[in-house]
């Protein structure tokens, strides 16, 4: 069965300004997800991972180039559009969790639904039970160990349903059992219900064991080959 493009990035260039003049971070990275792949991004700190991230985003603008979700132009919509694609195609894991201090965890997963005006509270429910969090619904992200607040993070990007998920070192702050954790989980919640991956991180050694993986050299990314999902233990 032939793969079909769910986003494509094509020639894209990213530059920041800085005093000395501009600071090019993308030279050209093509990258292209298929409808339910899983695909890992590595390279060193500050080789651009978490830049092509925001890009395939919506969270900032290409220099140069395009991309395509599902054919339409990323570059031609408005600030009304993109919101529209944060809010209800994709989903953002960030290795920070980003749980707002003053919700409970219940409330930081439903957040998504009520802005996007779905409020679906089973689905927010569900999520917390799939992800191990029930009876801990109530509780404040201060009173969360990492690994629940990751966790609860997970659920909260998966609330309104998104078709691909952008993960952002989701494991760089947790130890390395629970990073392993984490990991399963996603692997899992991608062979359930063919949600198309992006994971971004600098473990090269724990990416090796899981779908595509692509290096970024010299601003540019290069994919190196799929490797079998491995099964959870």
């Amino acid at each position: 069965m032939s793969k079909v493009n769910l986003l494509i990035a094509e020639k894209v260039h990213k530059d920041f300004p800085t005093p000395e003049g501009p600071l090019s971070v993308l030279r050209g990275v093509d990258f292209s997800l298929s409808v339910g792949e899983m695909a890992f991004i590595v390279g060193r700190s500050g080789s651009g991972k978490s830049t092509l991230l925001h890009l395939l985003g919506g969270l900032d603008r290409a220099t140069e180039g395009r991309i395509f979700f599902k054919g339409n132009d990323l570059s031609q919509m408005n600030e009304k559009e993109l919101t529209v694609y944060r809010n209800l195609k994709i989903g953002f894991i960030f290795q920070f969790f980003h749980l707002l201090p003053e919700l409970t965890l219940f409330e930081n997963v439903l957040l998504p639904s009520l802005m996007a005006r779905r409020s679906n509270r089973e689905r927010a429910r569900d999520l917390v039970r799939r992800v191990g969090l029930e009876g801990r619904e109530r509780h404040f992200p201060h009173e969360l160990s990492g690994g629940e607040q990751q966790r609860a993070a997970i659920a909260r990007s998966l609330v309104n349903e998104p078709e691909i998920l952008f993960c952002d070192e989701p494991t760089g702050n947790l130890d390395d059992e629970t990073a392993e954790t984490v990991f399963h989980l996603l692997t899992s919640l991608h062979r359930e219900t063919g949600l198309a991956l992006v994971i971004v991180t600098h473990d090269e050694e724990r990416a090796g064991q899981f779908g595509n993986i692509s290096r970024f050299h010299e601003g540019v990314l290069v994919r190196s080959g799929t490797n079998p999902v491995k099964e959870s233990t």
